[in-house]
């Protein structure tokens, strides 16, 4: 059995692997043009190596292994080599582009196969709406259609700096205690790596400039299948954490739907309201939660950590809810009204206050963008340290021998972008952090989803 202090440890490992893995992968994304390109919707003004999930699957692979090899365990064995295969379809898709149609097929074989060779569903509903166990003809297609959800709600929030890092950790964090006091100590592991594999990018991705990578549809494809599975794994009928927690009141259903609020109903918005204007659901636009954070001037590590505590605070009231003696069907509803509340009602709010007045916005509209526009401290002292340490030959690309340059040929030579050493043709040429001239620490990239640009 996995020991607590192990499960430290692989957390480590997961963390020192990741961030040693960081340059050599930020190495190869520029040196083969694997970056995400600047258009006119996009929050970027420059291309931006888009492989920064593989630096974090580098990390979260080698933990297991370690793990593995420690404390044998088939089931782990077999979800990694699914994990890896969602890894590989989201490098794909940021490299060439594949069909909605296959990438969707693919995402249902692999939920299907934890079901089949893992033995985790959805088929207890723990007492909401006085249910419990479930037949198979309904918890396989709500667990495959739950499955998939979660996979592309989180590759749908990975659209500002530090939104689906932070927001990773986050979830992992709260299934951490969920397992640790379940005593699963396997899954409470895999949670712990799952946040030390994070928080390497998270920095880079945030305060990072030469340093900087988006974590593209791999990283998020990944992020959702693992917290898919975390999930399967505690609304299980007769898992461990069934057996604690069935005694206590606290509803599985409503705390994994309050992990999951955010990105599960912020979703759920903005495709309803796509089929309504005549859109295909994943027709790109921008009315996510965080573009509304975004129009009102908030910093990209404003708005993760704004809409990740809504989430927490979600969690929380579920919480008091229990507390105060709600059943099961009441903390879901719970859950649900508070959820709405924050991805629906905020937004709808916020945003009838900002088409008023031809679009100048409201009293409230404007006070919100000027607090927006105080959360902006890429000049103070604290961000330019953070920047200078991940950027460094300790952490950056400085840490390999060489500087690796894209291949340029003598008739289609780039004109370098002096901002990041990009080339206006995409051919990509790092250049030292102390060479930009302009911060790149509050850009981001709206690539994610099944619409590639959203």
């Amino acid at each position: 059995m996995i020991s607590s202090w192990l499960s430290i440890v692989l957390m480590l490992i997961a963390f020192a692997a990741t961030t040693f893995a960081y340059p050599y992968v930020l190495a190869f994304a520029r040196k083969h043009n694997i970056v995400d390109n600047p258009n006119a919707r996009k929050l970027q003004r420059v291309p931006v190596p888009v492989m920064g999930g593989s630096a974090v699957s580098i990390g979260f692979l080698l933990a297991v292994i370690v793990g593995i090899a420690i404390v044998p365990n088939n089931n782990i064995i077999v979800f990694t080599i699914l994990l890896m295969v969602m890894y590989a379809i989201g490098v794909w898709d940021d490299i060439k582009d594949v069909s909605a149609a296959f990438r969707f097929l693919v995402e249902l074989v692999v939920v299907w196969m934890m079901i089949l060779f893992l033995n985790v569903e959805i088929n207890d509903f723990h007492g909401f709406l006085g249910i419990h166990g479930v037949p198979d003809s309904v918890s396989v297609p709500l667990s495959l259609v739950s499955g998939v959800g979660i996979m592309n709600a989180i590759n749908l929030i990975d659209g500002v700096d530090g939104y689906c890092s932070t927001y990773g950790m986050m979830a992992c964090a709260i299934f951490a205690c969920v397992f640790y006091t379940a005593g699963d100590m396997t899954m409470f592991a895999l949670s712990l790596i799952g946040i030390g594999a994070l928080i390497p990018f998270f920095f880079h991705n945030v305060f990072g400039r030469a340093s900087k990578m988006f974590l593209g549809d791999g990283g998020s494809l990944m992020l959702g299948t693992l917290l898919s599975y975390l999930v399967f794994s505690i609304l299980t009928d007769g898992s461990q954490c069934d057996i604690v927690f069935g005694d206590t009141g606290l509803s599985l259903v409503a705390l994994s739907l309050a992990v999951l609020a955010v990105p599960v109903f912020d979703t759920l918005r903005v495709m309803i309201f796509r089929v309504i204007k005549g859109h295909s659901p994943f027709h790109p636009d921008k009315t996510h939660l965080h573009h509304l954070f975004i129009e009102m001037g908030y910093s990209h590590l404003a708005t993760s950590g704004l809409i990740v505590l809504g989430n927490i605070v979600i969690v929380g009231v579920l919480l008091l809810g229990w507390w105060l003696g709600a059943g099961a069907t009441g903390q879901t509803l719970i859950v649900i009204a508070s959820a709405l509340l924050f991805t629906w009602g905020f937004y709808f709010f916020m945003e009838g206050h900002h088409r008023r007045n031809d679009g100048d916005g409201t009293v409230l509209w404007q006070r919100a963008c000027r607090r927006g526009a105080k959360t902006h401290l890429s000049s103070t002292p604290i961000w330019r340290f953070l920047r200078h340490l991940v950027d460094s030959k300790l952490l950056g690309e400085g840490l390999l021998k060489k500087p690796v340059v894209a291949a340029v040929t003598k008739t289609n030579k780039p004109k370098l972008d002096p901002r990041l050493g990009e080339a206006t043709n995409n051919a990509v040429k790092p250049v030292s952090s102390s060479e930009s001239t302009s911060s790149l620490a509050e850009e981001s990239h709206p690539k994610v989803g099944l619409d590639s640009t959203d």
